[in-house]
């Protein structure tokens, strides 16, 4: 891109590309799927899947848009002709049909950190699921998603180095520190020690064999890391030739990683004290929105602190995964256009929000958002990204992680991967999403 920006350095990259990984799914969708039976099983499968399908991808994708300079429409092309535009354009369409129906969870999220600082919690669950259903339905929704993209896009039109990079400087780290202050108060709740034999601890050797349990690492591993979309790929077409890609994957992988094991050790504890197993099992946004306030209420006005740093972290994971999934169409409309950023993001803004009027009023289509756009749409582009580079073009991999300094043997394995391991698997969950899609 002309007069492309540059991240002011490695560690900013770094923290945006966590903060991309980084959202609302790892607060509770670790603990979600992780309390459906797998316990240690799960926990292992989720960390193999991750280091030896998920990484090499995402360092595929880091290569492409470093190597291109280009954005997610243009790269494919840039790296292999025309025949590949149709990447370009899936990134483009998963990247904004996620933020159409996230910038409504993101509403719902601040509406309940709102809710909480000035009325305190809900006084039973009848109550909970009042404010949720008003929450999840009429203009507070409208107000809630186009207060969530205006923030979104605030952040994006301030630039690279002066928004995105800065949100996650302090984005990050402060996301972080509530974590782990969440996690030492639910370590002394009553239910901690039961919590984390029962979900995080328990060991059954059969789960290794268990199709659900395997589905559900898969998942959670796939979407947590977030590659496929063009978000990674957008970032990195502003990070310098110097950058070591195998090594700040690993960083990206690892903040993901302990994100969601911390999340986990917030959630497991509260789901046992508060006595939630039924719920935490049957629906993940009935526990965050109803269960999990009316459980914290039961603990005046700590609870009401704790679900205020709750539900505060929970919107900064949100605005960082929201400011990359908007920089896949704002880059783009730069790269193909010549926009300015400020027209490229409002104009992206207005047609994300019209797009996500149906996920505002339908819970329903919500669903189906999420399922398409942030399911099979994700996978195929992981999927892609995985051929283009592995298959069509293995030297430009190959010569971008030498030219790095990355080692020839690294670099080699990774490819190896690339090739033999990473399509297969994600094409075995593509396939079961399909299955489960049409099914649904």
């Amino acid at each position: 891109m002309a007069a492309r920006e540059q991240w002011r350095s490695g560690l900013g990259f770094v923290l945006a590309a966590a903060g991309s990984a980084v959202g609302l799914g790892n607060l509770w969708g670790f603990a979600y799927r992780a309390s459906q039976g797998g316990g240690g099983a799960f926990l292992v499968l989720y960390v193999l899947i991750v280091l030896v399908v998920c990484l090499p991808v995402l360092v595929a994708e880091m290569v492409l848009g470093r190597s291109t300079g280009k954005s997610p429409l243009l790269a494919p092309v840039q790296a292999a002709g025309r025949t590949w535009m149709p990447l370009g354009w899936l990134f483009v369409l998963a990247a904004s049909g996620i933020l159409a129906f996230y910038a409504v969870l993101m509403g719902w999220t601040g509406a309940t950190l709102v809710q909480t600082l000035s009325q305190g919690l809900p006084a039973d669950k009848l109550a909970a699921k009042e404010f949720f259903e008003g929450l999840s339905g009429g203009r507070s929704a409208l107000i809630g998603q186009s207060l969530s993209l205006i923030a979104t896009a605030t952040v994006v039109a301030a630039g690279v180095r002066g928004g995105i990079e800065r949100l996650s400087r302090w984005g990050l780290p402060l996301l972080f520190v509530l974590l782990v202050g969440l996690a030492i108060w639910a370590a002394g709740l009553d239910g901690a020690g039961e919590g984390y034999r029962t979900f995080l601890l328990r060991w059954d050797s059969s789960q290794f064999t268990n199709l659900t349990t395997i589905r559900n690492a898969f998942t959670q591993a796939f979407f947590s890391i977030g590659t496929g979309i063009g978000c990674i790929l957008a970032y990195a077409a502003y990070l310098d030739s110097n950058a070591r890609l195998p090594r700040e994957a690993v960083a990206v992988v690892g903040m993901d990683t302990a994100v969601g094991v911390l999340a986990g050790m917030v959630t497991f504890p509260v789901v046992m004290s508060f006595d939630l197993q039924g719920l935490i099992s049957a629906s993940t946004l009935g526990t965050i929105f109803i269960a999990l306030p009316t459980g914290l209420a039961s603990l005046g006005s700590a609870g009401q602190l704790v679900a205020i740093l709750f539900f505060g972290l929970a919107l900064i994971a949100a605005i960082t995964s929201a400011v990359s999934l908007l920089e896949v169409p704002v880059a783009c409309l730069i790269d193909r256009l010549g926009w300015s950023r400020t027209r490229a993001v409002w104009v992206s803004t207005v047609l994300i929000f019209v797009a996500g009027l149906p996920a505002a009023t339908s819970t329903d289509v919500l669903g189906w958002m999420d399922s398409v756009f942030g399911g099979l749409l994700l996978i195929l582009g992981g999927l892609l990204l995985a051929v283009l580079l592995g298959w069509v073009v293995p030297d430009r991999f190959r010569q971008d992680l030498k030219n790095s300094g990355t080692s020839p043997q690294l670099g080699q394995l990774l490819l190896v991967m690339l090739r033999w391991v990473s399509p297969p698997v994600v094409a075995i969950g593509l396939a079961i999403s399909v299955a489960d899609l049409l099914k649904g």
